[in-house]
Order: C-alpha cells, then sequence, then structure tokens
C-alpha cells in the first residue's frame, strides 16, 4: 500500500461565499401591504392574513455586517436619543392621563389620554364620530388644553355651523381644513395644541409618496407621521378611520399595530343610542364599553344604562309576552340588563328561515340544536327569529340561557314571568355552565325590579328580595321558567 496522500477534490457548495452574505444587498423581496408580512417570493394571497393580491415588491435594502453588534464596529449604529436608565428612575409626570371631560370615554380609554398617545377611533358614516370628537375637543379647550380639529372632508365653515348647534364652542378650540401632510404638520407647529383630531386619515395625503390619499401606501406614510410627531411633542392625538362593509378598519392592517389605541364607534343609524368599545389599549382595559345617545342637539353620554336594552321600563310594567326572556350582560366592568326576543311561525317552505340580529348567528343555530336535541322542541317546519332589544350586541356565551329559554317560550306560545332573567351558558350536552361576575349581573337585575332569577349551579348568594333558582341544565331551566 502506498504511503503517498491521496489528492482529494473539493466538494462544491450551493451556499453562497462568507464574502457575499453580509457584505451585499440583500435580494429584493415581497411585504403584505395588510399585515407587514415580508416573502421572499410573490403570491397571490398572502400566507398570514389570507388577503388577496395584497403582497408587493419592495426595493432590496442593505444588509448590516455579521459582526455589527460588536465592540469594534459600534461606532457604526445610530446615536442613542436618550441614555437608557433604571425604571425605577423614569419620570412619569409627562405620561399622566388628562380626563376628556366626558365620563363614558374615560371609562373606555382607562382613565382618560395619555400625552403622546395614538387614538383611531373607527365607526361608519354617519354614526357620529366627528361629532363626538368635537365635544370632546371642545371640553378639552375648556379644561385648559388648548385643540386643533384638521378636517379633510368639510369646510371650516361647516365644522364651525356644527360646533355652534351642539354647543361646542370654545376660543382655545382651533379647526383648520388640510388635506396635505406638511401643510397638518405645520398647522400643529404653529398652534402647539394639546390634543390633535385628524378628521380622517383616509383623507390626508403625503407629497412624495405614490398613491390617492386613502390608499394602502398614503394611509401608512400620513399615520407613521402623525405618530412620531405625537411621540416627539408629548401630543395626545386622536385619527378617525372608515370601515369597510365587513366592520372592520379600512385601510392596511398594520395601521391598527401601529396606533396604542382602537376604539369602534358602533350604533344603527335610526336608533338614537351609540356605544364605543375598546378593541385594543395599550394603557387601560380592553374589554370596556361608553354608551351614548345621539339627537339633534349633539351626543350625550348615558351614565347608566340599565333599562336601555329592555322592551319595558322595568319587570312588570307590561304583561309578559312568549318569545321574550331578559338576561344580564357584561361589558368589560359594567353589567348591562338585555333582553332577548325570539319568534317562532310555521312556514311551508322547503327550507325555513334562520334570521338573527343582535347576536352570533352560529351560536344561535348551535341553541336551537341543542333546544331540539336535549328539550324534544321542533323546528324543522318553522321559521326562526332571534334578535335584541335597542341594538345592542350579546357576545358573550351567558345569555345563551336566555336565547333558549325565549325560543322555547315562543314555540309553546307560554310566555315567562315578566319579573324573570336567566343567566348561564348553555353546553351542547344541554348543561349550563357557569359564567363570571353572576352577583353583579343579579344586582343589575334587582335594581329594576326582578325578583326571580335562573343561574348556573354554584352562583352564590343572591341580593335581597330576589329569589335565585340554580339550574344544572336546560331540561331544569325550562321546567323552572314555567313554575317561577
Amino acid at each position: 500500500m502506498s504511503d503517498r496522500p491521496v489528492n482529494v477534490a473539493p466538494m462544491t457548495s450551493t451556499r453562497p461565499a462568507a464574502g457575499s452574505r453580509g457584505s451585499g444587498r440583500a435580494a429584493a423581496g415581497f411585504r403584505c401591504s395588510g399585515c407587514g408580512t415580508e416573502s421572499v417570493r410573490w403570491a397571490g394571497r398572502c400566507p398570514r392574513c389570507q388577503e388577496w393580491g395584497t403582497l408587493e415588491a419592495q426595493a432590496p435594502a442593505p444588509r448590516r455586517a455579521a459582526g455589527l453588534g460588536s465592540v469594534g464596529q459600534a461606532a457604526v449604529a445610530t446615536e442613542v436619543t436618550a441614555p437608557a436608565q433604571p425604571v425605577m428612575s423614569v419620570d412619569v409626570t409627562a405620561a399622566r392621563r388628562r380626563r376628556t371631560g366626558i365620563d363614558e370615554l374615560d371609562r373606555v380609554l382607562g382613565g382618560g389620554l395619555v400625552p403622546g398617545a395614538v387614538i383611531l377611533l373607527a365607526g361608519e358614516p354617519g354614526v357620529g364620530k366627528s361629532t363626538l370628537l368635537l365635544e370632546v375637543a371642545a371640553r378639552s379647550a375648556a379644561g385648559g388644553s388648548r385643540a386643533l380639529v384638521v378636517t379633510g372632508e368639510e369646510s371650516a365653515a361647516q365644522v364651525r355651523l356644527r360646533a355652534g348647534r351642539t354647543g361646542a364652542l370654545h376660543e382655545d378650540l382651533w379647526i383648520a381644513a388640510e388635506t396635505d401632510l406638511g401643510a397638518v404638520l405645520r398647522h400643529v407647529e404653529e398652534v402647539s395644541p394639546a390634543l390633535l383630531v385628524v378628521d380622517s386619515v383616509q383623507t390626508i395625503s403625503a407629497a412624495g409618496v405614490e398613491g390617492a390619499a386613502g390608499g394602502v401606501t398614503q394611509v401608512r406614510e400620513v399615520t407613521a407621521a402623525l405618530i412620531r410627531t405625537a411621540k416627539a411633542l408629548g401630543l395626545a392625538t386622536i385619527l378617525v378611520g372608515h370601515v369597510t362593509k365587513d366592520g372592520l378598519v379600512a385601510g392596511p392592517r398594520l395601521l391598527e399595530h401601529l396606533v396604542d389605541v382602537v376604539l369602534h364607534f358602533e350604533g344603527e343609524r335610526h336608533s338614537a343610542l351609540r356605544l364605543v368599545r375598546a378593541g385594543k389599549n395599550r394603557y387601560g382595559p380592553a374589554d370596556e364599553v361608553g354608551c351614548f345617545e345621539m339627537d339633534d342637539s349633539g351626543i350625550h353620554e348615558i351614565a347608566d344604562p340599565s333599562g336601555l336594552f329592555l322592551s319595558r321600563s322595568g319587570a312588570g310594567s307590561l304583561e309578559a309576552v312568549p318569545g321574550t326572556c331578559v338576561t344580564v350582560t357584561v361589558e368589560g366592568r359594567r353589567p348591562l340588563v338585555a333582553e332577548v326576543q325570539a319568534l317562532v311561525a310555521e312556514t311551508s317552505a322547503q327550507v325555513p328561515r334562520r334570521a338573527v340580529s343582535g347576536l352570533d348567528p352560529a351560536r344561535v343555530a348551535m341553541i336551537l340544536a341543542v333546544v331540539e336535541r336535549r328539550a324534544k322542541v321542533r323546528f324543522g317546519r318553522a321559521d326562526v327569529y332571534v334578535a335584541t332589544v335597542g341594538g345592542v350586541r350579546l357576545a358573550e356565551p351567558a345569555a345563551d340561557l336566555a336565547t333558549a329559554l325565549a325560543v322555547v317560550s315562543a314555540a309553546r306560545d307560554r310566555p315567562l314571568p315578566a319579573d324573570l332573567v336567566a343567566v348561564g351558558e348553555v353546553g351542547l350536552a344541554g348543561e349550563v355552565r357557569a359564567v363570571g361576575a353572576v352577583r353583579q349581573r343579579l344586582a343589575a337585575a334587582a335594581r329594576l325590579g326582578f325578583r326571580q332569577a335562573l343561574v348556573p349551579v354554584g352562583a352564590g348568594a343572591a341580593p335581597e328580595g330576589m329569589k335565585v333558582t340554580e339550574v344544572p341544565d336546560l331540561i331544569a331551566a325550562i321546567t323552572r321558567m314555567h313554575e317561577a
């Protein structure tokens, strides 16, 4: 055997050379205009948000060297704006909340406006967004904090007319009609407000940015510029946003991630009731709701909304009607007494109709299936209509029991007692599951005169003067509802 070394040919590697990995420019990729997800190749549908046609090509950006974070190359990093400091030594006085003067809005915000916070208020056209924010700006000015309202949809004279009609007038309330971002920032520099209202962000455009006002690119760049200004000046900023036909915030999905607070302004156009819900809140609870009433003189807050969602002013004010049942839902920390109505009518159609308003249609369909299977109430040849009173939306499962009892009452044409409330979640096996804050729910119902309640097992003590019956399942609840 020979002792000469064997010459081995070097293996060919498909990986890029070491020098080409960190020193060159990154290959051009694609970014989703909705959620910001990056992809190396184009696709018709974003793999994250599942939206079609949102992947857009982006220019290649230079990559940092692999050792950029080392001590020897730290000098090339961007200089810091302020030195890092221990958390206990950070001064929080500059971020203290400032009340808006509207208690219901302060409740949703978590106590008031935080300086430098950017709030997005979204709602359908005509629901009253501009009227509410004009009132907020006027009360802010009356409290000693100068407010600037920038409108891109109306003229200054039109806003002045609304302010005169609703009484939102103050000498420290400033109004500007602009659609250019540079002009908006110039107004902020000259007026130096403590509160900035932009109505709406879809009408503002930035020079040098491609696309028309309201487009994905324009909305993203305008919002980013306003956020930078708000953080640098400690300026509380409220942006008005449009919604799509599905009720979602219009524009890129990234818009909701950029802002600090997302509020949804809800209400039927033919109803005076308005609700403000917090969908996202970095400075407070994200499940609170504020109640307002809209009329010709403006928008007014409702401190105690109990009884607004009932067809009668209180228990026993009218005789009992088949197909109605009262429940108590909790929005944030506030219990709301609401009424569920059901109508079951025979039909000759091949496919019976199911119509739902104010409730989750999928959940109502599940409750109908449970009632038909467990309670032997047939709906195969009947139309079923289920709705709430007053335009309130009941999203939590605590309304399941009231929905089931209302449907059974309508199908059997036997009314429930007028002073009865039902609270509980209904499972697929027909069991009635426990829900939270039962004591607070029953206390709110007792203030309106309700004296009987059907609740899950283990609900706890009952309010004074109220008879509480614990039911383990749907069959027991149906039996008790006629004995109460």
